[in-house]
């Protein structure tokens, strides 16, 4: 079965933005609990095809039942990304498939197969690499993780776009993205937080990806209209 991912971002931009939206959810919301603290790097790749991921990496990564998952997955696919995720001393495959006519990398409802791997992060993406893909850009990033009243927020300290909140509920069901995407747009609200438009993420992530060798491990921020 698959899981579907609803996440709707905010820029946040500074430092200062996000310790208010911090002390604004613990107000809000004093059950709320820090479930994760970490530093990540996201390879992100673009060219290549599923079908040759799953044989050159997800066959040889994976256990037979996400093998399968990740088959059903290439079917249903509008749009995919992939990249590799170290996080902490863990190393990660993340495919995320469009389900709604937003991207892939960056939309609002997705599937996603998220899985730990055995192999180091230069080996993974040399599998990837092997099998037709290549880079799209690198990125870095310090995130805090949240949990409050079933959302997951991550304050994303990130290269190039500075700070960010994610907003983000799994679901098990396809049925349900609709309601996860008004809980989460109703919490916003409540936080008195904006959306951050599509069309605006899609110019940042593509200059990003344009001048990622400029931003990646580093504090450098940009500002895109």
């Amino acid at each position: 079965m698959h899981s579907y991912e609803v996440e709707i971002k905010s820029l946040l931009g500074s430092k200062e933005n996000a310790d208010a939206l911090r002390e604004r959810i613990f107000r809000l919301d004093p059950a709320t609990k820090l479930v994760a603290h970490n530093s990540q790097l996201n390879h992100y790749f673009q060219g290549g095809n599923l079908d040759a991921l799953a044989e050159s990496v997800a066959r040889r990564c994976l256990e037979e039942d996400k093998c399968i998952q990740f088959d059903d997955l290439a079917r249903k696919a509008k749009t995919f990304s992939v990249r590799t995720r170290q996080k902490d001393s863990g190393v990660y495959l993340v495919v995320k498939a469009s389900i709604d006519d937003s991207s892939s990398d960056n939309g609002i409802s997705r599937i996603e197969l998220d899985e730990k791997v055995d192999i180091p992060l230069d080996a993974l993406d040399a599998l990837i690499l092997g099998s037709g893909f290549i880079y799209q850009a690198k990125w870095s990033r310090d995130r805090e993780e949240y949990l409050c009243r079933g959302i997951n927020i991550c304050l994303d300290k990130n290269a190039g776009y500075g700070w960010l909140a994610e907003f983000e509920k799994m679901v098990e069901d396809r049925e349900a993205v609709e309601a996860a995407r008004q809980e989460i747009r109703a919490l916003m609200r409540e936080l008195d937080v904006q959306e951050l438009p599509q069309d605006r993420l899609e110019r940042m992530f593509s200059f990003y990806n344009a001048h990622w060798q400029e931003y990646y491990g580093t504090d450098k921020v940009f500002t895109v209209a």
